[in-house]
């Protein structure tokens, strides 16, 4: 069967793929797509989008036990585990097969199968009914990547799981250790914990969620251990001891190693890049540590073959994907005013109770940069709408550069604060300085005032506090 021709084809329809087919089409380049599991990959079905909605139950239940400090009443409070699951799943499945719509919207061909690459500009898919052979000038790499399995702690979906077993739980945890503590750890220890779960978080750097800012990353373990979480920082999981009802975990604290008993673990400890069954090393593409590695236009250095997303490397971003797939449909189309996608200008948000989002560089970061700073902070309990929500537990911090007065970090903690990052990243986009940030009108009540007031702050103007 002769092969079927086209301008573009995306290997993987996850939030990088699918958003570059799209683009590509709208473009007017002839377009396939292939994907060999599910339209929306990882994030839309097993990440971000079903975890906000299990996120969102236990934020409901939380508020729900607070009913008498509203003024409400609210008795005989529950939970039943397997219907939060279930409106869950029925999210993700809902958004699925609203990206399979817009394939056919946008006229894209889909391949369901297994995709390698052959030779240079051909695709080879595996599918249920045989071998489909495309070829194009342009192809995308957007296959995205899977947890990391560290040797000795791999997941089994009974007692150890990966994040795909914490969203469909056999049971749930009584006593639950969550090795990591990055986004993903933290969520999960978050969703657990607020139901009910004896918590305890092992995270082997000096911080826990160890992107943010140091501040920040004190600000949330104060946050946590508060809501009954034990953090272990500078802590590794050394073994673990599988029994029918138990996991034995030997963890390493400051050179004594301690045994503690759970009945479930999560595994946490980042992601591995999905680079197999390709052929990448056959056609010349660079991989390092499971990365393809590309320039800032997402190019391999093979010609007409680009990798965006999480294969492509950090941040591991759902949204720096999409960003990535629409600035190479650009490129191939010609478009000449393509800008490649920075990663300090791209927001870090984490959906955990209080919620934490930042943009730019921490306040230590831009200091070894060579910037001289000038540092805002401004906490909500000097805010009038986040104390009427009973909401008063969080804080904003800016980062400015002394000389120039631009923005170059902001960091938040707090009720809906991934919400309000974006005030922060539009400010960047446009080269703002804190005088712009100053003069701007923040409507009240909000929380958004905050972010005045943090700005303000950084020059000794602060008047709430």
């Amino acid at each position: 069967m002769a092969a079927k021709t086209y301008d573009v084809v995306v290997i993987g329809a996850g939030p990088g793929g699918y958003v570059a087919a799209i683009r590509a089409s709208q473009l007017g380049l002839k377009t396939a797509i292939v994907e060999r599991e599910h339209m929306g990959g990882i994030c839309l079905n097993w990440g971000c989008i079903p975890t906000k909605a299990m996120l969102r139950s236990s934020e409901v239940f939380h508020l729900m036990h607070r009913a008498k400090e509203f003024g409400l009443k609210a008795e005989g409070i529950g939970y039943d585990l397997d219907a939060v699951v279930k409106r869950s799943r029925a999210v993700a499945k809902q958004l699925n097969s609203g990206v399979g719509h817009l394939m056919k919207k946008n006229k894209v061909d889909v391949v369901m199968g297994e995709a390698t690459l052959p030779a240079k500009g051909k695709v080879s898919v595996k599918t249920e009914t045989g071998t489909e052979e495309l070829q194009a000038k342009n192809i995308i790499l957007a296959t995205g990547a899977r947890a990391r399995e560290l040797p000795g702690l791999e997941a089994d979906g009974d007692r150890v799981w990966t994040y795909k077993h914490a969203l469909q739980p056999p049971h749930m945890p009584k006593k639950l250790l969550v090795i990591g503590s990055g986004a993903i750890g933290i969520e999960f220890a978050s969703f657990y914990n607020t139901l009910g779960a004896e918590t305890m978080v092992v995270e082997v750097m000096d911080r826990i969620l160890p992107v943010e800012d140091a501040e920040i990353s004190t600000f949330a373990k104060k946050s946590f251990e508060k809501q009954g979480m034990k953090i272990l920082q500078k802590a590794m999981v050394k073994q673990l001891d599988r029994a029918k009802t138990k996991v034995t975990a030997h963890i390493e604290v400051n050179g004594k190693v301690e045994k503690h008993d759970f009945d479930t673990v999560i595994s946490a400890v980042g992601i591995v890049g999905n680079v197999e069954g390709l052929n990448l090393e056959g056609l010349g593409v660079k991989v390092d540590r499971t990365h393809v590695v590309t320039d800032e236009y997402c190019r391999t250095g093979v010609e007409g073959l680009y990798a965006i997303g999480d294969i492509a490397g950090a941040p591991w971003l759902a949204h720096k994907a999409s960003h990535e797939g629409v600035m190479v449909a650009e490129l191939i189309a010609g478009k000449n005013d393509v800008h490649p996608v920075k990663p300090e200008s791209i927001a870090g948000c984490t959906y955990c109770h209080p919620q934490v989002a930042s943009v730019g560089y921490s306040e230590a970061k831009a200091k070894e940069l060579g910037y001289k700073v000038k540092v805002g902070r401004f906490p909500f309990i000097g805010n009038g709408k986040a104390i009427a929500l009973g909401e008063a537990e969080g804080m904003i911090k800016t980062v400015f550069d002394e000389k120039t007065g631009e923005l170059l970090g902001a960091h938040m903690i707090g009720s809906e604060v991934t919400e309000m990052i974006q005030g922060y990243v539009v400010g960047r986009q446009l080269e703002t300085t804190e005088e712009d940030l100053m003069h701007t009108v923040f409507p009240h009540p909000t929380i958004s005032e905050a972010m005045h007031e943090a700005v303000l702050d950084a020059y000794g103007r602060a008047i709430h506090i």
